[in-house]
């Protein structure tokens, strides 16, 4: 069997589908070569994300030459997430195949984390960097954890996210040309790690259907993008499908309000309106580009079968509204869906059915892009052209039927927008669709009529400013990356921006957003408990996850924050910014006037009693809000955590198999009288989690005491395996399975062992179990920082070379975020020093750290510390041999 043969039956296997042209040039030409195309352009419709699947077949293909994660990127507006859907279907199809297919061989179990639903943040990528991954994020979340700032990650993992994401990595930034700033940072990244001859690649590719790049992208062969006149119905060749869809029939009509006082709004109501006066079972697309706009379209559909789609919905309620497989689906939503097939997976069937009759879905810009849905018709208000082809892309997707077009926009510009560029855009775009084909009274929309207009070099000046404005874009530097890569250094400091500007860049039309969420702990830890629960600690222990979170406009956000106010003007609040600070204050403080500007680009965390919530949206005249934080859950449908408090009759069950994260006491200043009367009531707040997060420490969350040594051996077990799998040269794979095997040293303290709770001088314990801890240190001792002394006395350490003793100690040192670039004082401590000069060591720590990251790039030794990290986690997380309670 022929390399192309082989490549199309793979992909067959996959994808159920016949591949395209393009796709079988995509794998020959790049991929199976182990290289890349910078740039990708190609239409809506045909199939972008199947570069997943490509990657795949290459990787099973040619493991030596190929990345072993995949980082799908996708634009923060993104509402669904259907990439990770076929990505999913992807994985049940190789674990059916015969044991000796070599996709199931090289790929096997395919992690798989998303940026939300049921994979969202699930840590299945970054538990083993050996496995086969893909990854799919937002441009925030991808992008801050690249930068060494993850949003919602706390300081220890922050190393592990950049290492894991930005070494052995194929990024591919989908939509590309509408974040102009992060594609030019992911290229300075790469430049970046090519200066500094990092070990473990990064590569980058964009994706778009609207490139305006300068080089030449790759596209569709030419036998593609030159359809004859007729096309077989039904189409029966892959080349018949790409045609049909190039030349599928959506015609514009332009139009304009009917009176002076009429307002774009108002016509696009009334023209959607009239698709259900018409009788005809239609499936209705709305565009408009403001929320008020939006209210005024819904307004104007009362009584019809309407849908809602925007970016301001929460993540629970987008999950849910969004997969038809669940009974929490929308009927609407799914008529603008394509329906299984009859011979897809089980899995795949919807339990929901579709409405029949007239439906509309109305959506802002968060319908645009990141959607793969179908309508028979659509009705839109004038916006740039990048956006507008979006549009035209989820109208008659697949070429089947004969959509209408209906753009509405203002007699005349706006001479109070003069100067603005975005306006400018929005009527420079007017012009170039003017120019497309005439078919009767409309003008064609189809992808072919668009490829061949913006081939037209007469046209060129236009296009350019047509598209969306450019943001002003940050330079990066060499300064920026080493300080953002400081990550035991926590909070604000000089030199150190935070990164949301370099993710997105600066724009005068783009104004500020605030993510809103609602939390339960904002009203219980309130007063002294917040001295001895800090804020920032509780929400390092249990994040916040897509789940919960809703976002919007600043401006708007604060008036509905101060309606709250208006209601329960002492509400607690808890007002965190993107270094994970949090700032508690009150509403009624928070919404003075003076203070509107404090919300801009920060997260607003509310108690849900102070309500604000209606039907997922933020809504500042409700009363009501629920925390959702517990709905966090595995594929199966299980928690992955849980809050209990202690009178909950379902408290064993509700914790089986669950790790103890913390245990809060609301009353800390009960006398033991009160103690021992305390039978009902909740006093006692105990948070757990699943014990298969891979970038949790689990030494506090065990149900049972394990060994040292048993400890020990897992990870170097773990670690072993890892390295052992991956390309390392002999060297690197010694210095991490040694720094594995002298990470703990430092539990062998007594008074550590006595900080543990074990009583019995024969044994040494790793991890303490569910007792709490009878002894507290002054200071906080660590464990890797004794590791870091104790390691210079293992014989195989001293018989390794100076710049691996280098490598190992550092290793040793940071395996649980410190060292990067120092330990804090009151951490830079031994309680059984034996003569060692502690304070050198200590000083040698940041020099340390800054030798390593020139030799091996911030992202290569963020990735080499990672390994043993991932290797230590797996072993925490893990059932293991464990002692009684004879301590």
């Amino acid at each position: 069997m022929d390399e192309l043969t082989g490549f199309r039956d793979a992909f067959g296997v996959l994808t159920s589908h016949q591949s395209f042209p393009w796709q079988d040039d995509l794998y020959m030409t790049w991929f199976s070569q182990g290289n890349f195309p910078p740039s990708c352009s190609l239409p809506t419709g045909l199939g972008k994300t199947s570069v997943v699947a490509i990657w795949l077949i290459a990787l099973a293909n040619q493991p030596e030459k190929l990345p072993r994660r995949l980082v799908y990127v996708v634009n923060r507006r993104t509402v669904v997430d259907q990439t990770t859907e076929e990505v999913l279907k992807y994985r049940r199809r190789i674990a059916n195949l015969n044991e000796t297919d070599v996709l199931r061989r090289r790929i096997g179990s395919l992690a798989i984390s998303t940026l939300r639903g049921q994979f969202a943040d699930n840590r299945e990528w970054s538990a083993d960097p050996s496995r086969p991954a893909v990854i799919v994020g937002t441009v925030d979340m991808i992008g801050s954890r690249l930068l060494f700032s993850g949003y919602g990650v706390g300081f220890k993992a922050k190393p592990l996210h950049a290492g894991f994401l930005g070494q052995d990595v194929l990024l591919v930034h989908d939509e590309a040309h509408l974040e102009p700033a992060f594609q030019d940072l992911l290229t300075a990244i790469r430049k970046e790690q090519e200066r500094c001859k990092e070990f473990r690649k990064f590569h980058v590719m964009e994706l778009s259907a609207t490139w305006r790049g300068v080089e030449e992208p790759f596209e569709l062969t030419r036998k593609e993008r030159n359809p004859p006149e007729v096309i077989p119905d039904p189409p029966t060749k892959p080349v018949e499908v790409v045609w049909r869809r190039l030349k599928a029939r959506k015609g514009i009509l332009f139009l304009k309000p009917e009176s002076d006082k009429e307002k774009v709004a108002d016509r696009i109501g009334k023209l959607a309106k009239k698709y259900s006066e018409s009788h005809a079972a239609s499936a209705v697309l709305v565009f408009v580009n403001s929320l008020e706009d939006h209210a005024t379209v819904c307004k104007a559909l009362k009584g019809e079968q309407v849908q809602v789609l925007t970016g301001t919905l929460r993540g629970l309620e987008r999950d849910r509204m969004a997969d038809p497989r669940k009974g929490t689906g929308c009927p609407i939503f799914a008529r603008f869906l394509k329906p299984p097939k009859p011979d897809d997976d089980v899995k795949e069937q919807w339990k929901i059915t579709p409405t029949p009759g007239p439906v509309y879905l109305v959506c802002t810009s968060a319908g645009e892009v990141g959607i793969d849905i179908s309508a028979d018709h659509m009705v839109c208000d004038l916006t740039t052209f990048d956006r507008v082809v979006q549009r035209f892309g989820r109208v008659n997707r697949f070429g089947a039927g004969d959509a209408n077009i209906d753009i509405v926009h203002e007699a005349t510009p706006d001479k109070k927008k003069d100067d603005d560029p975005n306006e400018q855009a929005r009527w420079n775009t007017l012009a170039l669709l003017k120019e497309l084909p005439q078919i009767d009274e409309r003008r064609s929309a189809s992808p072919l009529a668009l490829m061949q207009l913006r081939q037209r070099e007469d046209l060129n000046p236009k296009f350019q400013s047509a598209y969306t404005p450019h943001p002003t874009i940050l330079p990066v530097s060499e300064i920026l990356f080493d300080a953002w890569a400081l990550t035991t250094i926590r909070g604000k400091l000089p030199g150190r921006p935070p990164v949301e500007p370099y993710l997105h860049g600066l724009s005068g039309w783009e104004p500020p957003e605030t993510h809103v969420a609602w939390r339960d702990e904002v009203d219980v830890i309130t007063g002294d408990l917040l001295e001895q629960y800090g804020p920032e600690d509780l929400l390092e222990d249990y994040p916040l996850k897509p789940q919960e979170l809703l976002r919007d406009r600043s401006g708007r956000v604060f008036r509905q924050l101060a309606a709250i106010a208006e209601r329960e003007p002492n509400a607690p609040v808890w007002l965190l910014d993107d270094d994970g600070n949090v700032e508690v204050v009150v509403i009624g403080e928070l919404t003075d006037k003076d203070n509107r500007d404090r919300i801009n680009y920060r997260t607003v965390l509310l108690p849900p009693n102070a309500g604000g919530l209606r039907g997922g949206f933020l809504d500042g005249d409700s009363s009501t809000a629920n925390d959702v934080a517990d709905d966090w859950r595995d594929e199966a449908g299980n928690p992955r955590r849980v809050r209990v408090w202690d009178d909950d009759p379902q408290f064993d069950e509700k914790t089986k198999a669950m790790r103890l994260i913390r245990t809060i006491d609301t009353n800390p200043d009960a006398d033991e009288a009160d103690q021992e009367s305390h039978t009902a009531g909740r006093r006692y707040w105990h948070w757990y989690e699943a014990p298969k997060a891979a970038d949790n420490e689990g030494s506090k969350a065990g149900q049972d005491a394990v060994l040292w040594h048993v400890h020990t051996g897992d990870v170097v077990s773990n670690a072993t395996q890892m390295a052992e799998r991956l390309p390392l040269s002999d060297d690197l794979r010694n210095a991490v399975i040694l720094a594995a095997r002298f990470h703990d040293l430092g539990k062998k303290r007594a008074l550590f062992q006595r900080i543990l709770g074990n009583m019995n001088p024969d044994i040494l314990l790793a991890k303490s179990g569910r007792r709490k801890n009878p002894f507290r240190l002054a200071g906080d001792y660590r464990h890797e920082f004794g590791s870091l002394l104790d390691v210079e006395n293992e014989p195989e350490f001293q018989q390794l070379s100076d710049e691996m003793k280098e490598l190992v100690r550092h290793l040793t040192a940071a395996h649980h975020g410190r060292g990067r670039p120092h330990f804090p004082l009151d951490e830079a401590f031994d309680p059984e020093p034996k003569g060692k000069n502690v304070s050198m060591i200590t000083a040698e720590v940041p020099q340390r750290f800054a030798r390593l990251q020139r030799k091996y790039g911030r992202w290569g030794l963020a990735y080499l510390e990672s390994l043993l990290r991932a290797a230590d986690y797996a072993a925490s997380a893990k059932p293991s041999a464990v002692v009684g309670d004879d301590r």
